[in-house]
């Protein structure tokens, strides 16, 4: 009897145990949650493979998810908030940064790799967002539907009524690589920004939501120029095997981009978080930089030869944050009065 009633006793205490011990083995397998834009996450960005690889190597879980373009990513984070299960945020662009950073969702981070990335990458001394990338907009041609003798060689020419029909555009309000060809376009022409855009919009032949899509009308053939990065041909080069799409160089200058990438304040994953980040800019380096066709931001980074058909802007443009900030709904609501007329 008294066997038995202690048998009884050390199965009540293992049912109580178990659970606390089931509990505790899920939240440590709980995965890190990163948010990325989807060419990053994509088939063909660099986000799966360098996920594989930091899972084998250090026997972690990451959930990667894709969260439509950059400015919807940063849209989707603050309408979370605090409640967000994001950890990471890969992603958000040096001109789109003072509204995420002014949320306080990020808290900084002074990784040990900073010292291996130029100080011009550095857009947050906060170090909130750490430059991971980089790289400048710029119009891509497609070859085999235009003769070189028409291509244009500034904005400017872009406006001429020969390119009727031959533009894919995106949509500054909803993707980062729209949000810098408005902001180009405001560096290039100062108070007589919105005049180009009057006049561009006729040879438009759409206007996406997202890179993504516009990108894949223009390697269909819909139309022969894109708003994209001048790094954009080596995806090709290394893909393909083919220089068909070549990146226009405009000698006035070219808008630049910095990615960079944050962890959250609210992210009870502190270390993990850190750890992560660091593989990003350190041996995930080559990988972003070759399926993202875009700068590395660590120097030491070895890059492959078709980099060579990613030509360098002779001049960067950059729009000043204090300028940015004061002016940037107000630039977006004129873009779309102009636009929608």
């Amino acid at each position: 009897m008294k066997q038995h009633r202690a048998l009884c006793v050390m199965v009540a205490i293992i049912l109580l145990i178990f659970p606390l011990y089931a509990q505790g083995k899920t939240e440590r397998q709980e995965p890190l949650v990163v948010y990325a834009y989807d060419t990053f996450t994509g088939d063909w960005g660099p986000g799966p493979e360098l996920v594989a690889e930091y899972e084998e190597r250090y026997h972690t879980t990451i959930k990667l998810v894709g969260s439509g373009d950059a400015v919807s990513m940063m849209n989707r984070l603050i309408a979370e908030g605090k409640s967000t299960p994001a950890d990471v945020v890969i992603g958000i662009t040096d001109d789109m940064a003072s509204r995420i950073l002014d949320s306080n969702l990020l808290t900084p981070y002074q990784s040990p790799l900073l010292g291996e990335i130029p100080a011009f990458l550095h857009f947050d001394e906060s170090h909130r967002l750490l430059p991971f990338d980089y790289g400048n907009y710029g119009f891509v041609v497609d070859s085999e539907k235009l003769e070189r003798s028409l291509w244009p060689t500034s904005l400017a020419d872009l406006t001429d009524s020969r390119y009727k029909n031959k533009i894919i555009l995106i949509d500054p309000r909803t993707s980062s690589v729209g949000l810098g060809l408005m902001l180009w376009t405001i560096e290039e022409f100062g108070d007589g920004w919105l005049t180009w855009w009057e006049a561009v919009k006729a040879n438009v032949l759409t206007i996406t939501e997202g890179w993504s899509s516009a990108y894949g009308l223009f390697t269909e053939g819909e139309a022969p120029l894109v708003i994209s990065y001048t790094t954009s041909p080596v995806y090709h080069v290394l893909n393909d095997e083919s220089t068909r799409y070549q990146a226009l160089i405009f000698p006035s200058g070219h808008q630049a981009t910095i990615e960079g990438v944050g962890i959250l304040a609210s992210s009870t994953k502190q270390e993990e978080a850190q750890h992560f980040v660091d593989f990003l800019l350190s041996d995930a380096q080559e990988n972003i930089a070759i399926a993202n066709s875009m700068y590395p931001a660590n120097a030491s980074t070895a890059l492959p030869a078709a980099f060579d058909w990613a030509p360098k802007p002779p001049r960067s443009l950059s729009t000043d944050r204090t300028r940015l900030e004061k002016n940037l709904e107000r630039w977006l609501t004129e873009w779309t009065e102009v636009m929608s007329r």
